[in-house]
């Protein structure tokens, strides 16, 4: 009997522990859709704004006061690769990437629903053995 108790608990502790790195990483994917949201919501406030006077991020918090000399953009579109962008152009290229950060965010709540309608099932049938 308490080697039941034993695999029961066990099986409690994989399921919790999936569950843990499921939630990980939906809210580090939560995080880059607010994050590109106020990217998105930034780049609107360059329009219009050759000549205008911005706060450019250095790294670590540290900002630079510069001139904004055009609204072309340049983007790092992976591998170290960079190309030229318009504001609308970067703007759609964001909503395409929280397009698909809340599919994945989906997935992952499936695969968190998933997980605790399996280990219910287990703990039902556990339940059933013992009556």
């Amino acid at each position: 009997m308490e080697e039941k108790q034993q695999e029961l608990m066990y099986k409690l502790a994989v399921f919790e522990q999936q569950i843990q790195q499921l939630q990980q990483q939906l809210q580090a994917v939560e995080n880059g859709i607010v994050e590109l949201g106020n990217l998105n919501f930034g780049l609107d406030e360059l329009k219009d704004g050759k000549g205008k006077e911005i706060m450019s991020p250095i790294g670590q918090g540290i900002f630079a006061k510069t001139k904004l000399l055009s609204e072309d953009l340049i983007v790092d579109i992976g591998g170290k690769n960079f190309v030229k962008k318009t504001i609308p152009e970067t703007k759609n290229l964001i909503e395409n990437q929280i397009k698909k950060l809340n599919e994945i965010k989906k997935d992952l709540q499936n695969s968190i629903d998933e997980i605790g309608k399996d280990f219910e099932k287990s703990l039902g049938e556990e339940i059933r053995k013992k009556q």
